[in-house]
């Protein structure tokens, strides 16, 4: 049978991908659910996992108001296995709410097909009906193409002046759209600016675009720019156009880029027309954007702590029904959850020393309760050797240890903050694992805790075993809303909370615990990348062999 290695390489895609793609979606016709205006769609996409028949959410486009035909700007980019079956499927929505629920937005169509029929198509573009509430629910172009390497991100600014007067009472609202040259000519859209009201000379706020998008690194590709009045009914004028490309931007504030806006049609029926406004590059700026990997190249060591929660509402360890309870057939959600977790991080600790912390119980000798004790029962080191090492200093604990209460979070994520916070130069990150049956008693401490851990190298993973109610770990995650606290919010997303019941079932445990592994640590890279920007920390060049040392979470010297 397969370790969880060798599982995790599958369900991960760590076999090498041929090359990213990158899809744009339109669609034509869809219906109309709207009364006084038009639908307001937007996209799903979804790709069917490994081993299964269901479909997980890849992806949303953003929301176009009031149109019929959309164009989506946001893409999605997906890894490209020639020789795999890549499902995907297309939903599309009339969004009447913020409600991120699906439920609660009209349903307008969907798509099935595969990634390979995609690419394999015509041009790599895909047209099919959708199949809907309706007997004719409209169209939907899927548009491939492969991405280049190139990971130089662009920030430019533009100005208009003296552009066209459109609005009857008013005078224009416009906004830019850039449009990427395609391989056989056509165009697809790659960026739109805020709108500004009111205005015939507008300056834009500067935006960021990759590359990769803007003209595939081909710094001759053509990019045309189109200027628009935008109309409520979505019926927005045009007012008109320039083309430029990535070269001629790059060299930033100059004559060459100034342009005039050329309307088509006004210049073909009008002897004196000169143009309908200006448009001037504020500044253009290109600078690499570095992945997890090239932080992992450069050193930097992910520094993993274990914090399990040994409060009394488990129920007692010696019965079946606990959660803590040691089955000598089947490992209990704790001891998978960390092997879930640790057999990934693992990889990336050098040393392989991880600091195992319990946390709500009444502990030897005084058995005074404790909110931060060293699982091995050590007082002053709380290392243990690998995963092993820590599911035996678990299992060491539950034996001496008196399970009590209440449940606190903010002391435990607190320890691990304040170490994290010596380490500030992208040497280290600090992920911590809580695992927990989700009777939180001090949210209001948690939260303040994580606004102050997120401007810190650190992330937290929440595992939440049994049948608790997990409403108050699921607004810890921040992924509809940013946790605040004091009227701060946490200035990035390093909260991941999953339960642990998603995972449960089924005949093969290696199977679903690499499934939870992937769920729980897909934030992690995107979290590290984030804080490495914020911070302007670049990675280091790959180090020479040598010793590490690494910081003792009790006495702060090293070790």
């Amino acid at each position: 049978m397969a370790d969880v290695g060798d599982v995790n390489m599958m369900l991960l895609g760590q076999s090498i991908p041929a090359t990213k793609v990158e899809l744009t979606v339109s669609c034509r016709g869809l219906l109309n659910k709207d009364v006084i205006s038009e639908s307001d769609p937007v996209c799903v996409m979804y790709i069917q996992t490994t081993g299964s028949e269901t479909y997980k959410e890849y992806g949303r486009s953003e929301v176009i108001m009031n149109t019929l035909n959309p164009d989506f700007v946001k893409k999605f980019v997906i890894d490209y296995f020639f020789e795999e079956v890549q499902k995907l499927k297309f939903e599309l929505y009339d969004v009447d709410s913020k409600s991120q629920n699906l439920k609660k937005h009209d349903f307008l169509g969907k798509l099935f097909c595969t990634l390979g029929e995609i690419m394999g198509s015509s041009g790599c573009k895909l047209k099919k009906p959708l199949s809907g509430p309706a007997k004719n629910s409209g169209s939907i172009i899927i548009k491939g193409e492969e991405m280049s390497d190139c990971r130089d991100l662009m920030t430019m600014q533009f100005k208009g002046e003296h552009l066209d007067k459109k609005d009857f009472l008013g005078k224009s609202d416009p906004f830019l759209v850039f449009h990427r040259c395609n391989e056989d000519g056509t165009f697809t859209i790659c960026h739109k600016t805020e709108v500004i009201k009111n205005t015939l000379n507008p300056n834009w706020k500067p935006f960021n675009i990759m590359l990769r998008a803007l003209c595939n690194a081909d710094h001759d590709r053509t990019i045309k720019v189109e200027c628009f009045d935008w109309n409520r009914d979505g019926s927005h004028d045009l007012i008109g156009v320039f083309e430029t490309n990535t070269r001629e931007l790059s060299r930033g504030p100059c004559l060459t880029n100034n342009y005039q806006l050329i309307h088509p049609k006004k210049q073909a029926k009008k002897k004196g027309y000169r143009n309908s406004g200006l448009i001037t590059l504020l500044s253009c700026k290109t600078e690499p954007q570095y992945t997890f990997l090239d932080y992992i190249r450069g050193g930097c060591q992910l520094s993993f702590t274990v914090a399990i929660d040994f409060t009394a509402s488990n129920g007692d360890p010696r019965q079946p029904t606990s959660l803590h309870y040691m089955n000598p057939y089947t490992p209990n959600a704790y001891l998978r959850a960390l092997w879930a977790v640790g057999e990934v991080i693992q990889d990336y600790d050098h040393d392989k020393l991880f600091p195992a912390l319990g946390f709500g119980a009444r502990v030897p000798p005084t058995m005074q309760t404790s909110h931060e004790f060293f699982l091995n029962g050590s007082p002053t080191d709380p290392f243990c050797v690998g995963v092993e090492g820590v599911v035996a200093a678990y299992q060491k604990a539950l034996s001496t240890v008196q399970l009590y209460g209440p449940t606190l979070f903010a002391p435990i994520i607190n320890h691990v903050a304040r170490f994290a916070a010596a380490k500030r130069d992208g040497s280290e990150y600090f992920i911590l694992l809580i695992i927990t049956d989700g009777c939180i008693c001090d949210m209001d401490h948690t939260k303040e805790a994580i606004v102050n851990a997120a401007k810190l190298p650190m992330s937290i993973i929440i595992v939440g075993v049994g049948k608790e109610d997990f409403t108050k770990m699921e607004e810890l995650d921040g992924d509809d809303v940013r946790v605040s606290s004091k009227g701060q919010f946490a200035e990035r997303d390093i909260v991941q909370f999953v339960p642990f019941r998603d995972f449960e079932g089924g005949d093969n445990v290696v199977v679903s615990q690499a499934r939870l592994a992937k769920e729980v640590l897909a934030e992690i890279p995107e979290q590290i990348t984030s804080h490495m920007k914020m911070r302007n920390i670049k990675p280091r060049p790959p180090p020479s062999p040598s010793l590490t040392s690494r910081q003792s979470f009790s006495t702060g010297v090293l070790r």
